[in-house]
């Protein structure tokens, strides 16, 4: 049966997952995973030749990529657990293992889409990575999804490739796909009690050919969004509908950062603000209500254009792949000007207007780091939560002796994870809730 995923508005290439390799059954305790840097040299994918400057310029490139398969224009309609993560320019490694006996493979894990899959054994037409291929017929849980089983139903399939078993086809508006089997398996993530913890009976694509226009950084997708196949929903009572993450900044690669699930990613205390979690056809992306945007105690009204009347609930992506934050043109120019205005009447060495590098146009200033400068600060102002940001959550170095603001016009509004750094952010699917409380995530 074939799946009609609705992941051709957005290639997935964010949080990147490796689960450990231990099996038992689950439990309610929680557990951690640590997440490789993709720039990291423990990662098969390190390039020592890249310098800081040249990884920023690559992150600008995937994010450019990522918010325009996330605009509805450019596509054709796309106990506890916590794991760790650890900062790469929008992309975090994990590992997993799958399958009796357990075999590890690199996944991107994301929030942008939903979907579970790797590359199987047999394969016809597969990308090169890191891993060995996963051989389903090594497994003693692995088992085909039957395309008349409510699991190969609820993906809205068809069987058309193989009678009697369920099938995935993905494309993406860069014609990059996958296709191959649904099936089911055991998945053991590794605990922070140092027993791990399994879940059987995970639906996955199991997949046979897959062909992408640029290298994916991984051996296949773990999907955290909203959608029927996502890892959050499948886990559904397992963990309450609930995960949590805290991103450490950037200049902290040597920390890593959690993602947790259930009962530790409660988000509460002194310090946090919730809003709504809105839900649309498109059950993959979280959405949220963005009422406006403060820099200093100039406020900018949130104004979008033609794509979404700035009344409108549910007008902004919360995406944690997307490494700057998108915001309507004519909206984003207002905030600039804000900037540009307040930064002049900062008190302190002044900061030079200076041009951006080739491909990454916007408002740059000359200054060799972030650190101690005083810049306006910026808040958003989601419905019921008003987030802050630090410096560090809007601007960054992306030359020699260059710092950018970290927003930028685009036609579909993005919150991305530079703006999310050193906020402890829990989801509440059940509730429809979406929690920020500011933290050091380095400490988390």
């Amino acid at each position: 049966m074939e799946v009609s995923l609705n992941f051709h508005r957005l290639l997935p290439f964010a949080l990147i997952l490796a689960f450990s390799v231990l099996g038992e059954s689950a439990s309610d305790y929680g557990f951690t995973l640590e997440l490789v840097h993709r720039d990291s040299p423990r990662s098969p994918y390190y390039n020592p030749a890249d310098t800081p400057h040249q990884r920023m310029a690559n992150a600008i490139r995937r994010s450019i990529s990522r918010a325009n398969r996330l605009d509805p224009s450019s596509a054709g309609a796309p106990k506890t657990p916590s794991m760790t993560l650890v900062p790469s320019d929008g992309e975090y490694l994990m590992n997993i293992s799958l399958g009796t006996p357990p075999v590890y493979f690199l996944g991107i894990a994301d929030t942008g889409s939903d979907l579970i899959w790797t590359q199987c054994k047999p394969c016809k037409d597969c990308f090169k990575q890191a891993s060995p291929l996963f051989d389903p017929s090594k497994s003693k849980t692995y088992k085909e999804v039957s395309c008349h089983t409510s699991l190969c139903r609820v993906l809205d399939n068809n069987c058309l490739r193989r009678p009697g078993v369920c099938t995935y086809s993905s494309r993406y508006v860069d014609n990059s796909s996958t296709e191959g089997t649904l099936a089911t398996e055991t998945f053991t993530l590794g605990s922070t009690s140092g027993r791990p913890v399994s879940f059987p009976k995970l639906v996955f694509g199991c997949g046979h050919s897959s062909r992408f226009t640029y290298k994916i950084h991984a051996d296949g997708i773990v999907g955290l969004g909203g959608g029927n196949a996502s890892l959050v929903t499948q886990l559904g009572t397992a963990t309450g509908g609930k995960f949590s993450y805290c991103l450490v900044p950037r200049s902290s690669n040597e920390k890593t950062s959690k993602l947790n699930f259930g009962a530790n990613a409660v988000v509460a205390g002194r310090g946090t603000v919730s809003t709504r979690l809105i839900q649309k056809e498109e059950k993959t992306y979280y959405y949220l209500t963005l009422e406006a945007v403060s820099v200093g105690k100039t406020r900018v009204e949130y104004t979008s254009g033609n794509t979404s009347p700035s009344g409108e609930e549910g007008n902004i992506v919360i995406d944690s792949g997307t490494a700057q934050t998108y915001l309507p043109q004519d909206f984003y120019k207002k905030i600039k000007a804000a900037v540009v205005k307040q930064v002049k009447q900062v008190k302190q060495v002044k900061l030079t207007r200076w041009s951006c590098p080739p491909r990454s146009p916007g408002l740059c200033y000359r200054a060799t780091t972030v650190d101690g400068l005083v810049i306006p600060t910026v808040t958003f102002h989601f419905k019921g939560a008003d987030v802050e940001l630090s410096p560090e959550n809007t601007f960054v170095p992306v030359a020699d002796g260059i710092i950018q603001f970290w927003l930028a016009p685009g036609n579909q509004s993005i919150y991305g994870n530079l703006a999310q750094t050193n906020y402890l952010i829990g989801y509440d699917i059940q509730n429809m809730k979406l929690s920020f409380k500011h933290v050091d995530c380095t400490l988390h």
